[in-house]
């Protein structure tokens, strides 16, 4: 059912309609440093479950949890020495644990897709740290675009994607880093990243003096694992050394491009550039060529999110 989905400035009034929405069991979309969240009440399941139908989510990709400091993370999830040292390190900021649930944790069980883990991250944007303060609650959040389609960076992003679907979105300008977050899963076997993203794995690396594993298989175990993701509405060919007729061009460095992530070749620049850029390549209705990304530091983050684009869907 369509709704008016309300814009709202991420001062002291904005901030308490929209936590006021979400304890009324609404969605709204907010700026964190990584991307746009879609929100909602992560206990209250006919929420979480408006999120699914917003998205057009399959209910067996689990979701991000958000909360206003590692104090409150604890409420939900069992606690070990990794997860100290790396909220220690990196939180607030652009990473999430996966860890695994406490017996009586409170949370929907759409939230963890039937999984006995959930995902949590405390974010660093300024306003997503006052809206969850204000709202005291954790707050279930994917990225703020239909699902499968490439993430929101910008309010005008949420409104294209879902304008209509939900209640509200609070425009706190483009998203800074511009990438989803490194997801690290913390169990008996040791840490494992999930899914790259803005955080580096060396940084994680070298906060816990060991290397990180690597997930094995098609099992989907934590957001962002879908083979086709992020993708735009064109085909998405990538390492083009050339352009084809017909396509439009992603470049990467100082070249001849039709967009370029980086023209001086700074990775945290393109990863910050990525999701707008397609977006704006996709409204040419072409398909887009990506010139080659370094494999290296957030370029891993930045070649996962393509690959995935680039998925047969």
């Amino acid at each position: 059912m369509s709704q008016e989905t309300k814009t709202l400035t991420p001062n002291a009034a904005g901030i308490t309609q929209a936590a006021e929405l979400l304890a009324q069991g609404k969605l709204v979309a907010f700026a964190t440093e990584t991307v746009y969240g879609l929100g909602a009440d992560a206990r209250n399941s006919k929420s979480v479950a408006a999120i699914y139908e917003a998205k057009g989510r399959p209910s067996f990709n689990p979701l991000i949890v958000h909360l206003r400091d590692a104090s409150a993370a604890r409420r939900y999830v069992e606690w070990p020495d990794t997860a100290e040292i790396l909220a220690s390190a990196f939180w607030p900021g652009p990473l999430t644990l996966v860890l695994p649930l406490k017996t009586e944790h409170g949370l929907s069980s759409l939230v963890t897709a039937g999984l006995n883990t959930v995902a949590l991250r405390v974010p660093a944007q300024p306003s997503a740290h006052q809206l969850l303060a204000r709202f005291d609650g954790p707050v279930a959040a994917p990225s703020a675009n239909p699902s499968g389609r490439i993430s929101a960076t910008t309010a005008a992003h949420v409104l294209s994607g879902l304008g209509g679907r939900i209640a509200a979105v609070l425009d706190d300008g483009p998203c800074s880093v511009g990438l989803e977050s490194t997801i690290i899963g913390l169990d008996q076997t040791g840490p494992t990243m999930l899914r790259a993203g803005g955080l580096p794995q060396e940084a994680i690396e070298a906060a816990l003096g060991q290397p990180l594993k690597h997930v094995d298989g098609a099992e989907v175990i934590a957001p962002g694992q879908l083979a086709s993701h992020y993708a735009p509405g064109a085909s998405v060919r990538l390492n083009a050394a050339h352009v084809n007729e017909g396509e439009v061009l992603l470049g990467f460095g100082n070249m001849p491009c039709d967009l370029n992530l980086s023209p001086s070749g700074d990775l945290i620049e393109a990863a910050a550039n990525l999701f707008d850029h397609l977006h704006q390549l996709d409204a040419m209705a072409r398909p887009i060529a990506v010139a080659p990304i370094p494999q290296h530091g957030l370029g891993q983050a930045i070649n996962d999110r393509l690959h995935r684009a680039a998925a047969p869907r």
